[in-house]
């Protein structure tokens, strides 16, 4: 048939119930169902959902004009294995485009069909439709409902002659009660999977409130999860229109499984006021507190400067479980370093088990849980203003509450300060997690700062990596086997003995540490601000969920794939390490040891590695005695010492000394310093004296 011949030059209307029924190539029309940072959800039946990435746009997803409940085309690409759909772009977005319309319809005989009318009927997503509640009235059930709509058909039936009936004296009778209404007991959400099927009474706030093209679907959050209620009123009509986000509500509906995943029908839905709703509110909140703080901080390992905190760390993981618990989306960034992913990905492996728990919905990791790299480790406006657009976004599009950002290395100094105070201004609730260098001042602009050298403990053998590991742990005791080999995996030196036995003890010896750590640092180079969740579970966690599984005797695919990155992050290391070295400018300054690296002459600047990294191995491969290491770009300049330094009195000392160069400090953590380019060499001189004075 013709249409088979030029099947990608008409679309589809899907029928199936599978997304294993969907053919690859071909165009379906859908429905958005909902967007998250890396695509769009699109609806193709009422049982089947794909992901448009962002990458298969021909736009910024930005720019995208689309909302929940439009109808668009896209392509199917792939179905895999789990079901997971990955839709492509369609430049055509209206029928007319296409050669015509066909019915896919794989276990039906309507399959092939032509499509003759835009408005083919199609399954609707519920059944039901909610009445509103009148002042003063009763609460409508399911059966009073189906009653009061049979009752409104027999009134509307045609009148019909009949004869007249002889006039009697009525028999005096009882008078008869009218049947009470049916009142519910509360459930709580939990108990759903058990009473599939029943009419129940649920009472929770409302965390989320989305339009598909279909019903209104309300989030609903009781002491015990979070579920989906369904209300219809028509297509694409918002069903109680008075009740938002934030609001208690007692709900009344039949519970059903769609997508295999559970869901409530809505027949009446009502906010609750006063008494009603203080005591779900209490109820709530005690049920909150009680689950989102862990008993006690169990450290993975002794370790003096994680007991200095151990406190902090209490608090930042409540705030990071009540997030949750709240449906409150969790944003972690992390510097795009080894250090930084292995701690944002520590965070990670906690989180989302708790998001899949507290969600019944397939896609709830990729709304609740974000991991964000970030190209520093100053979070400044630029990044501050990225996120505050994305959460402005969510409030607004999907009625989103603004979520709960982490800063793991990134964040603790002054210079963060604008950053911070711009999500501030929004009521963003803000963590900073970072083992190195912290202020006092920031403490102001968080709800938990965990740093140890502000709990007076010096904390030069602790890795940021290593604090985050104890954190997940304390977020989430369930994952602690799945983080001990991560505190070693952080350090590229030192590593404390502690962590080394206790990476050992869960099968990674240094060889496997040394390999985790190269091939995530060079992951965490490309395309830095993206997560790479997939990959990066793939490297440091797929062996040990093969050895819980009993696969250990089977090569595991993290010593596979590990193996393949950290060999190319030692090729192009050693190369641009042998360059280097051919040109470091040497020299000594009152019995301290200098090495300058013109970075701009003597590195690929836009390939791998980042000069941080670089001037690192440089010091480790030269430094002897008092020594100082100088990477020298076009208009800033990394130190490091191997004696302690303050970066900031360095840069004060240089800019006194060259006051038209306006140097200043860019990170203290990364020992980073700011300068005009046309004052290179008066600044680098003035750099290198100031630095060699605090020898």
């Amino acid at each position: 048939m013709d249409w088979i011949t030029h099947e990608e030059d008409v679309w589809f209307d899907f029928r199936g119930s599978d997304p294993k029924q969907l053919k690859p190539n071909r165009y379906y029309k859908g429905t958005v169902d909902g967007f998250a940072d890396f695509g769009v959800f699109v609806d193709l039946s009422p049982g089947v959902t794909g992901l448009l990435h962002r990458s298969e746009l021909d736009r910024r997803l930005e720019s995208l004009d689309w909302d929940p409940g439009d109808t668009v085309f896209v392509q199917v690409k792939n179905v895999r294995e789990n079901g997971d759909v990955d839709l492509g772009w369609s430049k055509r977005q209206r029928e007319s485009e296409f050669r015509g319309a066909r019915i896919h319809d794989p276990e039906g005989e309507h399959d092939g069909e032509p499509i003759e009318s835009e408005e083919t009927e199609r399954e609707k997503p519920v059944r039901t439709t909610p009445k509103p509640r009148e002042e003063g009235g009763d609460r409508t059930t399911r059966d009073g409902r189906e009653a009061a709509e049979t009752e409104a058909e027999t009134e509307a039936e045609p009148e019909t002659e009949t004869e007249p009936e002889t006039e009697t004296e009525p028999e005096p009778t009882e008078p008869r009660a009218e049947p009470a209404a049916r009142e519910l007991e509360r459930v709580t959400v939990d108990s759903l999977s058990d009473r599939v099927g029943d009419v129940v009474r649920v009472e929770g706030e409302v965390v989320g409130v989305r339009q598909t093209s279909g019903p209104t679907v309300f989030e609903l959050s009781d002491e015990t999860g979070v579920v989906d209620c369904a209300a219809f009123v028509e297509a694409g009509v918002r069903a109680y229109p008075e009740v938002e986000v934030g609001h208690v509500v007692r709900l009344d509906g039949e519970v059903e499984l769609r997508r295999d995943e559970l869901q409530i029908e809505t027949e009446e839905l009502t906010r609750l006021t006063g008494e009603d709703a203080a005591a779900v509110e209490e109820r709530l909140a005690d049920a909150m507190t009680a689950e989102a703080r862990p008993d006690e901080i169990d450290p993975l390992a002794g370790h003096e400067a994680v007991d200095a905190v151990s406190d902090r760390l209490r608090d930042a993981a409540e705030a990071i479980r009540r997030a949750v618990l709240e449906s409150r989306p969790v944003v972690v960034r992390h510097a795009a370093t080894a250090d930084g992913y292995v701690a944002g990905a520590a965070i990670e492996r906690a989180v989302l088990p708790l998001v899949r728990e507290e969600y019944a919905t397939s896609d709830a990791e990729y709304h609740y849980f974000d991991r964000r790299p970030l190209d520093s480790t100053v979070y400044d406006m630029d990044a501050a203003t990225n996120d505050v657009t994305n959460m402005l976004q969510g409030r607004d599009r999907f009625d989103e509450k603004l979520p709960l950002v982490v800063l793991v290395g990134i964040g603790s100094t002054v210079e963060s300060s604008d950053g911070l105070g711009l999500l501030g201004v929004y009521g963003a609730r803000r963590i900073v997690v970072d083992a190195a260098a912290a202020d006092e001042a920031v403490d102001g602009e968080t709800e938990v700062l965990v740093n140890p050298e502000l709990a007076g403990v010096d904390a030069d053998d602790l890795s940021t990596g290593a604090l985050s590991a104890n954190l997940a742990a304390a977020v989430n005791d369930d994952v602690r086997d799945d983080l001990t080999h991560l505190p070693a995996v952080s350090y590229w030196e030192a590593t404390p003995r502690a962590y080394v036995d206790l990476a050992a003890d869960a099968g990674y010896d240094a060889d496997r540490v040394r390999e985790l750590r190269e091939a995530v640092a060079l992951e965490a180079y490309y395309q830095s601000y993206e997560d790479k969740r997939e990959l990066i579970t793939d490297l440091l966690f797929d062996e040990s969920e093969a050895g819980a599984r009993g696969e250990s005797e089977t090569p595991a695919p993290t010593g596979r794939l590990a193996g393949h990155v950290s060999e190319q992050f030692r090729i192009k290391l050693e190369d641009e390490i042998e360059t280097a070295q051919a040109n470091l400018e040497r020299r000594d300054e009152n019995g301290v040891g200098v090495a300058v690296l013109d970075t701009d002459a003597y590195t690929h600047r836009f390939d791998f590695p980042p000069t941080g990294l670089l001037v690192d191995e440089l010091h480790r491969r030269n430094r002897e005695g008092d020594f100082v290491t100088v990477g020298l770009g076009t208009d800033e300049l990394w130190l490091r010492s191997t004696f302690p330094m303050d970066v900031r009195d360095v840069a004060a000392a240089a800019a006194e000394r060259v006051p038209e160069a306006d140097v200043d400090t860019a990170s203290v953590r990364e020992g980073k310093l700011e300068f005009l380019s046309g004052m290179r060499e008066a600044t680098t001189e003035a750099v290198i004296d100031a630095t060699v004075e605090q020898a």
